[in-house]
């Protein structure tokens, strides 16, 4: 029998994690995480990992499994996923994939073509510019420098773009002439169901959600993590903000806010790349029973 990766993807706070689970529990399998941050041990509770209850109820892979002190990319997160799918289709037909970071599933959907060698220090100058200069600026960094890029890519989604750039400075050559121009070969079909609501409902789940987080201590963990802000993995929604509360650059209550407004900022962005994926199949966060008829409808046409 054919191998199916059946991918839950979507904004942040929709409901993934929970649907993922129902999933995974109906087709005896496990779940592979695909979220960029939830790998970090050190962040837990600003990254809305499963629940132990989830985690206990189906096995759940690439969460908890490296520290902030490590550097990780989209390239070791494709070598290491594709070895595990190779170990679980042994003994499962289906495996479920749940996330919110689009570059990673389409590193393991597609194959992800490093090439070119990060440059911390180039990295960090473009971060620092976009903190400063904002989403415009980026956009426009990179339409000077490969226009063809920027006519095909999600230009609301500021990693791909400060990546494009780092590469365009490093090698003097437009990213779009380096990339790869063939899917690497997978010996799974991918069924992409992409979970999205209206988009009031969303954001007063993540108001909610932050909310929650700061009731379960989430001050207290990016305290703990203070030491290694300048990291590129605290480089994120939730932690960030939290920083410049201890640096005495902003309240606590405006931070808060930030990580509202950043975090629907973030989920805007998501749901513009999975809308322009069109291997995704949109269902709401409820439709369960809709998901599983539709998947039954592909196993039974392949």
């Amino acid at each position: 029998m054919q191998k199916y990766l059946l991918i839950i993807c979507g904004p942040t706070a929709v409901g993934k994690t929970a649907l993922s689970v129902q999933l995974a529990k109906h087709y005896s399998t496990e779940v592979i995480s695909a979220d960029s941050r939830q790998l970090y041990k050190e962040m837990s509770i600003g990254t809305a990992k499963p629940t132990v209850q989830e985690m206990e109820a189906v096995p759940h892979h690439f969460i908890d499994c490296i520290s902030v002190r490590q550097n990780y990319t989209a390239g070791d997160y494709e070598k290491e996923v594709i070895k595990k799918l190779d170990e679980l289709f042994t003994i499962h037909d289906i495996v479920v994939m749940c996330g919110g970071t689009g570059l990673y599933i389409d590193a393991v959907c597609k194959g992800f073509d490093e090439g070119i060698e990060s440059n911390a220090e180039i990295k960090q100058q473009i971060t620092e510019q976009y903190n400063s200069l904002g989403l415009e600026w980026l956009q426009n960094e990179v339409k000077e420098r490969d226009i063809d890029f920027y006519n095909k890519a999600d230009i609301h989604n500021p990693q791909r773009l400060m990546r494009a750039l780092e590469v365009c400075l490093v090698t003097g050559k437009p990213y779009s002439s380096l990339r790869k121009n063939s899917m690497a070969e997978r010996n799974f079909n991918a069924i992409k169901i992409f979970i999205n609501e209206d988009r009031e409902v969303l954001y007063e789940k993540i108001n909610h959600r932050v909310d929650a987080m700061m009731q379960h201590d989430l001050l207290k963990e990016a305290e703990s993590l203070y030491a290694y802000k300048n990291l590129n993995a605290l480089n994120t929604v939730g932690y960030k903000e939290l920083f410049d509360y201890f640096d005495n650059k902003t309240s606590l209550d405006k931070a808060v806010d930030l990580i509202k407004q950043h975090t629907r900022n973030y989920a805007k962005r998501q749901v513009t790349w999975f809308k322009n994926d069109e291997d995704c199949t949109t269902f709401g966060p409820n439709d369960i029973e809709k998901i599983k008829a539709f998947v039954e409808i592909v196993l039974q046409h392949s």
